[in-house]
């Protein structure tokens, strides 16, 4: 594991955590960590297990790393606006570990949510990964989620995991939003909420897998 720092188009230091493969890498995997303002960072549990799976047994560079005003990073905090930057800013620089390959972006919560707008116009994403994309985010305020026209316009393979007690991501309400995107699909992980607790490695499996056929498929 490398710690590293890299720079937004605005100019905000990040850090983060490169995590390469044994040999070659097959591609790159960027990931997007929970809610800076309730304790979200690229330490969260779930956010390891995609790290060893991805990296450990996918063959993938992986960049794990904290958003704008999160520990280490500069800047403040950017309404989940400002976050995009630090998406795309991460996708060009786990690109450079592994020029030339597909890049998966996977986000966990308000991480899924900036993940599917930042990958919106970036033709660098190859896959989104979107575990318990809050598509009811109660009290917590977000940009709007892309809506259907935008959904439907998105052309890339999109996972969207959700546990089947999901409060912010009610499954069918999932298999709604899944069901939007051309190369959409919907897993649910049975008795698991929002935070896929003692759950972590079976997600992290599903994700990897759906990564695996991205990179075959390219």
């Amino acid at each position: 594991m490398e710690p590293i720092t890299f720079t937004t188009d605005d100019g905000v230091v990040l850090e983060g955590e490169l995590r390469l493969p044994d040999g070659e890498a097959r591609g790159s995997a960027v990931l997007c960590h929970p809610h800076p303002q309730h304790g979200g960072s690229k330490d969260h549990p779930i956010l390891w297990a995609l790290r060893n799976e991805l990296a450990g047994r996918r063959g993938l560079a992986v960049l794990a790393f904290n958003f704008r005003g999160v520990m280490g990073s500069g800047g403040a905090y950017g309404g989940g606006h400002e976050e995009v930057r630090d998406a795309r800013a991460a996708i060009g620089r786990v690109r450079e570990a592994a020029p030339g390959r597909p890049t998966a972006v996977c986000g966990w919560s308000f991480g899924a949510s900036v993940a599917v707008r930042e990958a919106l116009d970036d033709p660098r994403v190859a896959a989104l990964a979107l575990l318990g994309v809050p598509l009811r985010p109660g009290d917590v305020r977000l940009p709007p989620l892309p809506g259907r026209t935008q959904r439907s316009a998105l052309g890339l393979p999109v996972l969207v995991l959700v546990g089947d007690e999901d409060e912010y991501s009610p499954v069918e309400d999932a298999r709604a939003f899944a069901a939007d995107f051309p190369a959409g699909r919907l897993h649910v992980v049975d008795d698991a909420g929002h935070y896929l607790s003692r759950r972590e490695r079976e997600a992290a499996a599903v994700a990897g897998e759906f990564v695996d056929e991205v990179l075959a498929g390219t």
